[in-house]
């Protein structure tokens, strides 16, 4: 299929910046899902779909889908998320969605399509409401489970179930948007990298591997608190420092390691006071790697370095799992194909894992699925100071145009899923 290059960068700043202004602030981007801004960024998004003149329509979940059709029914999947985090960026999602716009809208100016393009806004990919990240994509792809999140509350106390009924869904037949995947053929997403690495290398757009897969534990030491002034170092059973010292030991062992991560989240100590050392402490482990061998030992070594710090500090340990997903590799051949459409457009590429989870790890299991990584400065994500180069955006909108004409091409010729 001939790449066109009537692609508009500049439109798709142009409506990244109207949306920020639409539902952002002094304080970031206020499009937290099920909540009235959410649903503001909704009906606009919708509004752009009907001039483009798709089918649009949204499922048992929530998730909202742009359709051109094509000759063949099997589908090439353009995915996003126009939800953000508590005063988020002005990229973290709505790029990908935006990006998957601007392509849609080339494509359905074209005489006839081999295949169909589907644009899919992904309801509720950040979890800032309820905690529950994925959570339309999950539904989609039939790994949620209902009675896991039954009974999740907001801060204000209002149940998951109350607040997606506000918003047309019903829970309990959020899975029935499976269907909207009957033929799918694969999975396209483009986002900010949300990390350093391809600014450290000066490279504006870079190729996912896979997003890793995650280990979650809350980890709790116990020894027994006592008076900081009366009781000697030497008979100490101080659970706060078991802690310590494993959090450095994960730490350690994640560094001799390459490209993983090991983070500790959280700490909690009891009494917590100043006149007493503390008698337990919990903590949280989150450990992250892309190869499931690795995490796997990653997980047994912290376990021995805890249960070996806990007994040379006279203390008990304890580990429960709070989550875990195992890693989702993306497919070789849209890899490949990605570098490509990179490299056409900026002249080099780079290959590098995500750290953080996408719906597109929901996707991988059931389709051939990719990601494209634009830099992010700094590293930042998550908040109101994120931002990448309008002239990377440019190329990445680009890049991503030209992937999706490669896979619309592939799907034709009988590739991806069937």
């Amino acid at each position: 299929m001939e790449i066109a290059e009537n692609v508009d960068h500049g439109r798709a700043i142009a409506e990244l910046k109207e949306l920020a202004e639409l539902t952002g602030g002094p304080e970031g981007a206020r499009r937290v899902c099920w909540t009235d801004e959410w649903a503001k960024a909704r009906r606009w998004l919708r509004e752009k779909l009907d001039e483009i003149g798709c089918e649009v329509e949204t499922d048992e979940a929530g998730n909202l889908w742009g359709t051109v059709r094509g000759a063949s029914e099997r589908a090439v999947l353009l995915g996003g998320h126009i939800d953000s985090v508590p005063n988020g960026g002005w990229l973290d999602g709505c790029l990908n969605t935006i990006a998957a716009m601007e392509t849609l809208r080339v494509l359905a100016q074209r005489d006839e399509l081999p295949v169909t393009v589907r644009l899919v806004d992904w309801a509720d990919e950040e979890g800032a409401r309820f905690g529950r990240s994925l959570l339309g994509s999950s539904a989609c792809s039939g790994t949620l489970d209902p009675d896991e999140v039954r009974n999740l509350k907001d801060r204000d106390g209002i149940a998951l179930p109350d607040a997606l009924r506000e918003h047309g869904v019903e829970l309990d037949r959020m899975n029935e948007s499976h269907r909207q995947l009957e033929n799918a053929a694969a999975y396209l997403e483009l986002h900010i990298e949300q990390g350093p690495v391809l600014e450290r290398l000066d490279i504006p757009v870079g190729v996912v591997l896979g997003t890793f897969g995650v280990e979650r534990h809350a980890v709790s030491f116990t020894g027994q608190h006592a008076h900081s002034g009366s009781t000697p170092m030497d008979v100490r059973k101080d659970a706060f420092i078991a802690a310590a010292r494993s959090a450095i030991a994960f730490r350690d062992d994640a560094a001799h390691r390459d490209d993983v991560r090991a983070t500790t989240g959280f700490v909690n100590v009891s009494p917590g006071i100043v006149t007493a050392f503390n008698g337990w402490c919990e903590m949280s482990l989150d450990q992250r790697a892309l190869d499931a061998g690795v995490i796997s030992d990653m997980l047994a070594v912290a376990k021995e370095n805890s249960e070996r710090i806990a007994r040379e500090e006279g203390c008990e340990v304890r580990w429960e799992r709070l989550w875990r997903i195992e890693p989702r590799p993306f497919d070789e051949h849209l890899i490949e194909m990605a570098e490509e459409a990179v490299q056409e457009v900026t002249g080099t590429s780079h290959r590098l894992p995500s750290g953080p989870l996408h719906d597109a790890a929901e996707m991988a299991p059931l389709m051939p699925t990719v990601m494209l990584f634009v830099k992010s400065l700094g590293g930042l994500s998550h908040t109101k100071e994120e931002d990448t180069p309008e002239e990377d955006i440019a190329l990445a909108v680009q890049a991503f145009y030209r992937l999706a004409v490669k896979t619309v091409g592939w799907v034709a010729g009988g590739g991806g899923r069937r």
